[in-house]
């Protein structure tokens, strides 16, 4: 006897005593598919009742009811291999859109992702991270907003999702925030993730800029197809994102990779990674030689009133100054001594490193790559590979967009809203969003952004 499509409504019409309601049974199938079609793991029936056990009735019903939520589509066709072609099935990604953002110490980034993870379009300009999270917060929804009117979605926004520079508590799978965490003492207090969520009605998740940068290069980077990964992250402070079997690990805490913290020693002088080996670091021996003397290039710039940072002994360096290139070389040592501790553990296909002085000087590459070759054992560095990112500041935007479509479709939190079609209807966040307006949580209404000039080939895509 045929298997007859169920609506919405059949779905929670109560059944008889003692009997399960549809959507208890089909709730899980329904997750199972998606998921399996969202991963392009089968993308055609045959392959879903093959990797899902499920009947070839159940398949059919199941995906009619995925069709009329919207959540996939089969209007295309296969490859015939000797028959009639398959018609494919593929997941309803441009349905609705992620708003993504990095927040960084003097920059931030926004942009626009699709429901698989996609970045869409971006857009990053200065900013200043000490200033009152009022005035950023109110700037970040004022670009949201902004990016949506040039790349609307059908359904809207179903997500937020956030970088910033620390750590960031872990969660349960797919939970969304309900509070803010801690960010940087000048935000100690500050509602974002309260004023965001009540602003655009979505979840909101934020992870490191480690985690999150970490992310965006496994999925769309040089980390493309690795299992075993590590990035490191080299600016004030120094991260790890590890990778282990084609995910990223996040520790008890979400606080793994803190390698910043470990202690080592210079010159009869142990202190932090960050402390001896950080741009800080870099840009006090930098002054130290522009002041004395000893390097004529940094010590020119001086006299002429510029500012000694990280990024000028790195530009000095490239050009050939011998001490700025020590500072660097040191630097790039003491973090590859740290890093080969890290790869004698783990056995990483790929250590991939980020960060302006990475990406503009080729002194600390090769002081890290250096130290990792020779303190690691020969199996270990037989076949590795230790390069440069190359996505530069979209990494963060695409990891960010991995993080919020990841949680959407947690197995987890999708099972209480897929019968409804859309996030929006999960019983704890309509739960959560009723609180947030009983609480009368204010809510910053920025006037319409004046809009930014685009990065070249920053534009968005079809």
């Amino acid at each position: 006897m045929p298997t007859q499509t169920l609506t919405q409504a059949e779905s929670l019409r109560p059944r008889g005593k003692g009997r399960p309601r549809t959507v208890e049974t089909a709730a899980p199938s329904l997750v199972e598919l998606l998921n399996l079609v969202r991963s392009e793991t089968a993308t055609t029936r045959q392959e879903l009742e093959r990797h899902s056990d499920l009947g070839r009735a159940v398949v059919a019903d199941r995906l009619t009811m995925l069709g009329e939520l919207g959540l996939v589509d089969e209007s295309e066709l296969g490859t015939a291999t000797g028959g009639r072609a398959p018609r494919l099935v593929r997941f309803a990604a441009r349905r609705a859109a992620i708003l993504v953002a990095t927040l960084d110490q003097t920059a931030i980034g926004v942009g626009v992702a699709d429901l698989s993870g996609t970045l869409l379009t971006e857009h990053h300009e200065a900013a200043d991270l000490t200033a009152p999270p009022e005035q950023l917060t109110e700037r970040l929804a004022a670009l949201f907003r902004w990016s949506l009117e040039r790349h609307a979605a059908p359904q809207g926004v179903w997500g937020i999702s956030l970088s910033v520079p620390g750590a960031v508590q872990g969660g349960a799978e797919g939970a969304f925030l309900t509070s803010t965490p801690p960010i940087m003492p000048a935000w100690e207090g500050f509602p974002m993730v309260e004023t965001l969520t009540q602003g655009f009605g979505v979840p909101v998740w934020i992870r490191s800029s480690v985690e999150t940068m970490t992310m965006g290069e496994l999925h769309a980077g040089a980390g493309l197809g690795q299992h075993t990964m590590l990035f490191i992250k080299v600016g004030r402070r120094i991260g790890a994102g590890i990778v282990c079997d084609g995910q990223l690990f996040r520790g008890a805490q979400g606080a793994a990779g803190l390698i910043g913290s470990l202690p080592v020693t210079l010159g009869g002088q142990t202190g932090s990674l960050d402390h001896l080996a950080g741009s800080d670091m870099i840009q006090r021996e930098g002054m130290a030689a522009a002041s004395d003397g000893r390097s004529a290039v940094l010590a020119d710039i001086l006299r002429r009133g510029g500012e000694i940072t990280a990024i000028e002994v790195s530009q000095a360096a490239q050009v050939g100054d011998p001490v700025a290139s020590a500072i660097l070389s040191t630097s790039g040592h003491l973090i590859g001594q740290v890093v080969a501790t890290l790869a004698n553990a783990l056995n990483p296909d790929l250590i991939v490193l980020s960060g302006s002085l990475v990406q503009t000087n080729d002194i600390l590459l090769a002081a890290v790559r250096e130290a990792v070759y020779g303190a690691s054992h020969p199996l270990v560095t037989r076949d590795l590979r230790i390069i440069r990112s190359q996505m530069g500041s979209s990494a963060g935007l695409v990891g960010a967009a991995r993080v919020a479509s990841e949680a959407l479709f947690a197995p987890a939190f999708l099972k209480e809203w897929v019968m409804q079609g859309r996030p929006l209807a999960h019983p704890a966040f309509a739960e959560y969003l009723g609180q947030l307006a009983r609480a009368q949580t204010p809510v910053p209404q920025p006037a319409p952004p004046v809009p930014p000039t685009m990065r070249p080939g920053k534009e968005p895509q079809a």
